[in-house]
């Protein structure tokens, strides 16, 4: 009779354990795939789970830690070279390397064995440059688009939270992580009804200008930024929502024309969000409006005012923004 000590027996079972998991996954995704995405005006197919990852920015980051998309990952880009990373963001990207501090090149995505991109415009990829789909297709890199983003190169209907729940469903289709995806997507939208349910109402809509940088001319958010979608779901009107843009510059005669009562300030870079609130105080233009002569600001992280797992938190903070005199 043959002896088996514990240790050894232990491991065999937990190596079977692992084996019959990694079985079991492999003919999941089987069965899963080949599958079509839409993204923006294409739809792509893919034939197999992404195994070399990588997502630009922030924001889009975030959408894949919140997934737990990390073990299919191979780096991200386009964070350090404007932002300073967040110790939430560092501490699940783990061991990921940035790729590149900026915009990633073809070259930079080739060298990582990437096989899948979650980027979008002007969040990682520019009309006409170096990285489109059209251009990483061809070497066997799938993209997928931020949806809003997608305003610059089709028509799309003004932003809205579902932008953000489309990108978490759709990422949770590629990667067969469906089920998660899905309770995600339902926490957010209970949390979301759930909190405005109990919101004091408004005599109107608290009229709101997004204020990202600019001093000469004010780089703000339009009709198809996010910011419009976070202010409307917390009782307010962004001023800018007929401007049929995502983001863009202005003139401040609008701004003063049309009056803000509170002004969204997003953080992020080299100037803080207390000296861009200096600026605003100190611009001889400004001092009359609402806003600035009622000290009215807010500040959003620029992982909030962008689409992402943080758009829940920056809708109530705006929410309580707007009811506080």
């Amino acid at each position: 009779m043959i002896h088996v000590n514990a240790p050894f027996k232990y491991t065999a079972i937990v190596l079977t354990s692992l084996l019959v998991n990694t079985v079991y996954a492999a003919q999941r995704d089987t069965a899963h795939y080949p599958i079509n995405v839409e993204s923006c005006d294409r739809i792509v197919t893919f034939d197999h789970k992404p195994k070399a990852a990588v997502s630009n920015d922030v924001n889009l980051t975030e959408m894949m830690l919140a997934l737990g998309l990390q073990d299919s990952m191979v780096g991200v880009t386009g964070i350090s070279g404007w932002k300073t990373l967040d110790p939430v963001l560092r501490a699940g990207i783990g061991e990921l390397p940035e790729l590149s501090p900026k915009y990633p090149t073809k070259e930079v995505l080739l060298g990582a064995d990437t096989d899948f991109y979650f980027a979008g415009w002007n969040y990682g990829m520019r009309v006409g440059g170096g990285v489109t789909p059209d251009t990483l297709t061809p070497l066997g890199i799938k993209v997928y688009e931020l949806s809003e983003s997608c305003i610059h190169i089709m028509k799309k209907p003004k932003v809205s939270m579902d932008d953000l729940y489309d990108d978490l469903t759709n990422l949770g289709h590629i990667f067969n992580v469906e089920e998660r995806a899905n309770k995600l997507v339902t926490g957010y939208k209970k949390e979301l009804k759930d909190f405005q349910a109990n919101l004091a109402p408004l005599d109107h809509p608290t009229k709101v200008f997004v204020y990202d940088s600019g001093e000469e001319q004010p780089f703000t958010s339009g009709m198809h930024g996010m910011p419009t979608a976070l202010i409307e779901a917390a009782g307010g009107k962004n001023i800018i929502d007929d401007v049929q843009k995502s983001w863009i510059q202005v003139g401040w005669e609008s701004v003063i024309d049309r009056a803000p009562e509170v002004i969204a300030i997003v953080n992020y870079g080299d100037v803080t969000a207390q000296q861009k609130i200096n600026f605003l105080r100190n611009h001889s233009g400004l001092k009359d409006i609402p806003a600035v002569k009622n000290n009215r600001f807010v500040i959003l992280e620029y992982v909030e005012a962008t689409p992402g797992p943080r758009n829940i938190q920056a809708i109530k903070r705006l929410a309580k923004a707007f009811r506080t005199e």
